[in-house]
């Protein structure tokens, strides 16, 4: 199964800072050379692995056309010339592969806790994150800064259930999630695994949905059998699978309000809700469609 490819977060390293620090930062910011001798990796990187072939390719680059934008630093200690990088260890891992002396820098005055949210921060933006990083990522906030699940949605500007969805996945045993990083698994399979109540059939039923390719629909049909749940003929709304949640949260993190996504009694169809609240609300969601008002 082919990853999908990972959108980066709302919001960028800079919405760690109020607005008119970042303004006058930015007013008072100089980009300088400084020596990679003099640079230590951030103690808070929490990527560890790095695509040797991509810094490989970014390191031929940089020697042909040099680096382009500036990496973040500290100095934790006036008195030394020494230095911490904030952000951009994939150029500065790279200026090193090209044997490079100095690479361009703006230097920052901040604190750990502010270099620890934007080391993760920064790891959270890359497009290449499985749901697993992204999950471990989520979690790492919450346990280094004591955060709960609403603060890291607020601060990241997605919903709850967003995150609360991802951090789930860390609960799955090591082979599963290893089929989940090598994209054998989509996060809604794993999810979908995660409903089964005996979970000492995880594992075969994860293997079987690689090799017989089950869509999340039909897995999610397999673990309701094997939860002894089965189909009455009823006259009640259709419940809501798997898919069509998923559809809903990514719907409401499109446009920033509740959306509700019903099926209807009859199989394939349904209705899509966007609620809104005032006319500013109605503009706002009518704008994000593409909808220009007369």
């Amino acid at each position: 199964m082919a990853k999908n490819k990972k959108i980066g977060l709302g919001r960028g390293i800079e919405a760690l800072f109020a607005e008119n620090d970042v303004q006058q930062s930015q007013a008072s910011e100089t980009v300088e050379q400084v020596e990679l001798s003099k640079i230590r990796p951030n103690p808070y990187q929490p990527r560890r692995e790095f695509d040797k072939q991509a810094l490989k390719e970014l390191a031929k680059s940089i020697d042909e056309s040099g680096v382009f934008q500036p990496v973040i630093l500290r100095q934790p200690n006036p008195q030394l010339e020494r230095y911490e990088l904030i952000a951009g260890e994939r150029r500065f891992r790279a200026s090193k592969l090209a044997h490079k002396k100095t690479i361009p820098a703006i230097i920052r005055t901040m604190t750990d806790e502010q270099v620890m949210e934007a080391a993760i921060l920064e790891n959270l933006q890359r497009e290449d994150l499985t749901p697993l990083e992204e999950a471990q990522g989520y979690a790492t906030l919450m346990d280094k800064l004591s955060l709960t699940q609403a603060e890291v949605a607020q601060k990241l500007g997605k919903s709850r259930p967003y995150i609360a969805n991802y951090l789930r996945l860390l609960g799955l045993p090591d082979q599963i999630k290893q089929l989940v990083d090598n994209g054998d698994l989509s996060m809604g399979q794993a999810r979908t695994l995660l409903g089964l109540k005996d979970k000492r059939q995880l594992l075969p039923l994860a293997k079987r949905a690689v090799n017989e390719g089950l869509t999340v629909r039909q897995l999610e049909e397999i673990v309701n059998r094997q939860n002894g749940k089965t189909k009455k003929k009823t006259r009640r709304q259709p419940q809501k699978s798997i898919f069509l949640r998923d559809a809903e949260e990514q719907l409401q993190d499109r446009f920033g309000t509740k959306v509700l996504v019903s099926p209807s009694k009859t199989r394939g169809r349904g209705r899509i809700e966007i609620p809104y609240t005032s006319n500013d609300d109605l503009s706002r969601v009518l704008n994000l469609l593409g909808i220009k008002e007369d």
